[in-house]
């Protein structure tokens, strides 16, 4: 009685029926930081040590001063937008700094952040002040933990193949996003929707060409607004866990 309302001409009901259900996999939101222009970057150089990093200092609604400062390499990732993704096609174009643990889901310990890294600490201090006024810093963690915490960042954000959508877009538009060989994996945004496939290459491309078919996006546009295309796609497309061994599987993979 509570379910979302599906709307579709008759004669393409009873072929939407055997697309809807629940899937065998799971959606999550990407990164959000609540102040983009301090996490997201873009590499200049190369440095002795590092990376010389500028800050996208003009996006999202809070600005920021712009800054050009060296850091360490480690904590720097391919960042995915919802601008960089179209269907079948995924193409990270900026950065973004991960101070984060996505096991424990808060900040790397200042101490640890210092030692580790210190040139990129140092960023993160100038900005000290804004990132303790942020709203969901506040009201999601401790005064005393890391002032850079992020949030909606776990183990499926670093999963080395995804399967992402864009939240936003006037049609349902799936990809898959993978870590280059050597290289750190890409973290998709906030305004993006990941589903991580355990590593597999083949796993992540059956998965996007079952949810980018015609049948299941019809489903999805059936009953979605354009601009709420969340997590909550894969509890109505009944998507079936990836097996290997199914010729049908392999060939979508």
């Amino acid at each position: 009685p509570t379910s979302p309302w599906l709307t579709a001409p008759k004669a393409a009901l009873s072929a939407l029926r055997k697309v809807r259900g629940k899937s065998a996999y799971r959606a999550h939101a990407g990164a959000c930081t609540w102040l983009n222009g301090v996490y997201w970057v873009r590499i200049l150089r190369k440095v002795p040590g590092g990376v010389l990093i500028e800050n996208l200092h003009d996006v999202g609604k809070i600005k920021v001063d712009k800054v050009q400062c060296a850091v360490e390499r480690d904590l720097l990732y391919p960042l995915l937008r919802g601008r960089d993704v179209r269907r079948w096609r995924a193409e990270p174009l900026a950065h973004i700094i991960l101070a984060q643990d996505p096991q424990t889901r808060k900040g790397i310990p200042e101490a640890e952040m210092r030692r580790r890294c210190p040139k990129t600490y140092a960023y993160l201090k100038r900005f000290e002040k804004q990132l303790r006024e942020r709203s969901g810093y506040r009201k999601y963690f401790d005064p005393r933990d890391p002032f850079y915490s992020m949030y909606n960042v776990g183990p499926y954000t670093m999963a080395p193949w995804k399967v992402v959508w864009r939240e936003q877009s006037t049609r349902f538009q799936v990809s898959v996003v993978g870590a280059q060989s050597g290289t750190q994996p890409a973290l998709p945004d906030h305004k993006l929707m990941l589903v991580p496939c355990n590593g597999h290459r083949n796993e992540a491309h059956y998965l996007c060409a079952a949810l980018g078919s015609s049948p299941a996006v019809f489903v999805v546009a059936s009953y979605v607004l354009q601009t709420s295309t969340s997590t909550h796609v894969l509890e109505h497309v009944g998507v079936p866990q990836y097996k290997a061994r199914d010729p049908v599987h392999r060939q979508l993979g």
